[in-house]
């Protein structure tokens, strides 16, 4: 089981941001202690649903890469001989 944590500055910044909406949307003044609290909240109940939809899409992601690595990396063989007749040709 993975646990999220925020950052020490991360975590200020996300319970001064539910201050404010708070403050702002609401109207309603919410000490620091109880939007830290909230905060814990949605970590614990939201966050996960937000990591596994991050990692679903990370891997969808890959799986698009990987399918087309062939494409996206594949280098035709044994074309020295080819690239100097080329250039011979494109000399005379």
């Amino acid at each position: 089981m993975i646990t999220i944590e925020l950052s020490k500055q991360g975590r200020a910044e996300a319970i001064a941001s539910i201050q404010k909406y708070f403050e702002e949307e609401i109207r309603e003044p919410l000490g620091e202690l109880r939007a830290g609290l909230l905060l814990d909240f949605f970590v614990e109940e939201i966050g996960p649903a937000i990591y596994n939809r991050a990692i679903a899409d990370a891997q969808a992601r890959l799986a698009t890469r990987v399918a087309d690595l062939e494409g996206e990396l594949f280098e035709d063989e044994f074309q020295y001989w080819p690239r100097v007749a080329a250039k011979r040709k494109g000399k005379k």
